[in-house]
């Protein structure tokens, strides 16, 4: 099993720019060709660098939640202000959060590992926490040695 840690966290704010994922949640090609062309265009536009200007800390966050039955995808930082671009507030709740650390060559490729890793290996091999749905975030925390380096953070419950 990939190595993951048990964090309580305490709620926390996000606020992000977003985007709603057409494919089906089966359709991984699909999904993360959408997530793709989403970042693309928001760092193109000046729209992600918006939002690092007006955030409490250098971390981006990657954020999937599931909004009204859409799957909805977001750049988002922590802050106290607010952007007319940005599309929500998401609301990340107080408890304890599955963590798995990564690194890799860009920012995309060390959020799609991540996700992989726990979602995928991590979370089908947790006997004593589940997810049960709720805002989850690849956070970009910086670069060192050449690569992007962060975290995943799923809150979860005692099984």
């Amino acid at each position: 099993m990939a190595d993951y840690t048990l964090e309580e966290k305490d709620g926390f704010t996000v606020l992000g720019i977003g985007t709603e994922l057409k494919s089906d949640y089966t359709d991984y090609a699909g999904i993360n060709k959408e997530k793709a062309d989403f970042w693309h265009a928001v760092k193109e536009d000046g729209r992600l660098d918006a939002l690092k200007a007006i955030a409490t800390n250098d971390s981006i966050f990657v954020v999937n939640e599931a909004v009204n039955n859409k799957m909805m995808h977001y750049a988002g930082v922590m802050t106290e202000e607010s952007l007319p671009e940005a599309s929500r507030v998401i609301q990340f709740p107080k408890g304890e959060y599955v963590v798995v650390k990564g690194e890799a060559n860009t920012d995309e490729e060390l959020s799609n590992k991540l996700t992989g890793i726990a979602f995928g290996e991590v979370l089908p091999e947790a006997n004593n926490v589940a997810y049960v749905g709720g805002p989850n975030a690849a956070v970009v925390m910086g670069q060192r040695n050449g690569l992007v380096y962060g975290e995943m953070w799923i809150p979860v419950v005692r099984k």
